[in-house]
């Protein structure tokens, strides 16, 4: 694909398995690798020998402390998870995905969980689209190389579409990168913590779930965010002398 996705891999545990995807991406073109925080630490002499001459992929990858760090660049973020975990997000298959992406004006990333027990709620937080592999529901066990083989074979079966080139409307209306969508975010919490808008104490927890769900749902643009942020600065400032003396 011209406008690659970064691949994220997200606390893997084995330095084996982070081989084995960079084998993955490369088979199909992906070269972007990003590892968030990863178990055995970074470089791994495991990794090597199981990427197979994808040494190319491990020696560019990037590391980083957070999923938030890893992902703030990007205006599309994709969360594969076998599970919804209740979220209200769109869920797309690995071909469904990779047209999105086609299509998509701005970085895309994709996230992968640790071999284990997979992506985090908080992880999946910050994806405004999930992937799902429909595979047998009584045995819905991937390795890391094998979903990310999954996404990068359909990801390669789109190069002709990525390449189309984007409409007027989509040049001059970039989606805004995740980094300003969680200050988006970050101040309507400050906002509505000021004054008391998490009440009762024990539902704050999933009424902010909620809210950051709302934030990462729509494709916001840059000018979106600078808007509604300026309306939230407008709310937490008193009002104008002028129009206090009106009222």
């Amino acid at each position: 694909m011209s406008n690659q996705p970064a691949i994220i891999l997200v606390n893997p545990q084995l330095g084996e398995n982070i081989g084995k995807a960079a084998r993955a991406m490369l088979n199909f073109g992906l070269t972007e690798m990003r590892i968030v925080k990863p178990r055995d630490g970074w470089p791994n002499p495991a990794a090597g020998p199981s990427a197979s001459g994808a040494d190319q992929v491990l020696e560019q990858a990037q590391i980083f402390e957070t999923t938030a760090e890893a992902v703030a660049d990007c205006s599309h973020v994709y969360a594969t998870t076998v599970r919804k975990r209740g979220m209200t997000k769109t869920v797309l298959t690995p071909w469904q995905a990779a047209e999105d992406m086609a299509q998509a004006s701005g970085k895309c990333a994709i996230l992968f969980g640790p071999e284990r027990a997979g992506l985090e709620v908080v992880d999946v937080e910050l994806a405004r689209k999930i992937i799902t592999v429909p595979i047998n529901p009584e045995f819905g066990s991937l390795n890391l190389a094998q979903a990310v083989i999954l996404v990068a074979y359909e990801l390669s079966k789109l190069d002709s579409a990525a390449n189309v080139q984007p409409t007027l409307e989509k040049k001059l209306a970039e989606p805004a990168p995740q980094r300003e969508l969680d200050m988006f975010y970050e101040h309507l919490e400050r906002a509505l913590d000021k004054n008391g808008y998490f009440y009762p104490a024990e539902r704050a927890a999933a009424t902010k779930v909620t809210l950051r769900n709302m934030v990462t749902k729509p494709a916001w643009t840059n000018e979106e965010v600078k808007t509604w942020r300026g309306v939230i600065s407008s709310l937490e400032r008193p009002p104008r002398k002028d129009k206090a003396e009106k009222q």
